[in-house]
């Protein structure tokens, strides 16, 4: 079986819609880094030299390659990336090789012959 890495930066209110939206097209599990930092095309607004950010938080996918596209895909539709540019990004990158998750290739294996 072979993997990609879903990485993918988001507001951290919209943090666990994007993840149910993920489990519903086949993630089998997420890791959740929490108040992340960034700055987009356009520098964030300070007050007072303090800045005014939202939360972000990064959400950190091992999903399997068939399902990747498509859970990339309700990635971006819940988290509404295309409404503007502040909404959140999202891609995914080849995994060489993964160990510790041989207790979900078995979830895997029955989803993906579902998928295909």
């Amino acid at each position: 079986m072979h993997f990609k890495l879903i990485i993918a930066f988001v507001d951290h209110d919209k943090t666990d819609k994007i993840i149910d939206a993920a489990r519903t097209e086949g993630a089998t599990g997420s890791t959740v880094i929490s108040q992340a930092r960034g700055e987009g095309l356009h520098c964030n607004k300070t007050f007072l030299g303090l800045s005014i950010d939202t939360p972000r938080d990064v959400l950190l996918l091992l999903v399997e390659q068939h399902l990747a596209r498509s859970i990339l895909e309700s990635i971006a539709k819940a988290g509404e990336f295309n409404r503007d540019d502040q909404e959140g990004i999202a891609f995914q990158i080849d995994v060489e090789d993964a160990v510790g998750i041989a207790h979900q290739i078995q979830a895997l294996e029955a989803t993906v012959e579902k998928k295909l």
